[in-house]
């Protein structure tokens, strides 16, 4: 029989406190862009929907990833960023936790949540929407140490 891998044993990793921040991008175009800005999705708040829907999926990640451990997550911060001259929205999440094992994927996840609700609260609109950039620009803490994105 073949050696099944399996989650990553932490138990004799020290509790560091861990940042982790992560960013994306989402395309809207024209008619996008002014409903998002002006708040008259017929589906409610753009933004702060996305926002909620970012925090869920920090709180979850281990539910879709299938090896990222549950940890307790202390605070999420979620920012957007309207480009006018793009017609985009980018967002970035940051996360922070005292534990064992980082937040990257978290992170990561909430980004990703946050663009496809957008993506969601804004179809009926118009399906040529683009999600990009995806990215961890930040961590810290743990045994791997930190890093910062340079691009």
């Amino acid at each position: 029989m073949q050696d099944s891998k399996g989650m990553v044993d932490i138990s004799g990793k020290d509790i560091t406190v861990r940042t982790a921040t992560a960013s994306g991008c989402i395309t809207l175009g024209q008619e996008g862009f002014n409903i998002t800005k002006d708040g008259t999705c017929s589906k409610g708040d753009v933004l702060e929907t996305a926002k909620i829907a970012a925090i869920n999926a920090v709180k979850t990640t281990p539910s879709i990833i299938p090896m990222c451990h549950p940890i307790s997550i202390e605070a999420v911060k979620v920012e957007f960023v309207m480009d006018e001259e793009s017609k985009s929205v980018s967002v970035s999440v940051t996360v922070k936790s005292s534990g064992k094992t980082g937040v990257e994927m978290e992170a990561l996840t909430g980004a990703s949540a946050a663009c496809l609700t957008i993506y969601d609260m804004l179809k009926y609109k118009g399906k040529d929407m683009v999600i990009s950039r995806i990215k961890l620009l930040e961590k810290t803490g743990g045994k791997s140490g930190d890093y910062k994105r340079e691009d």
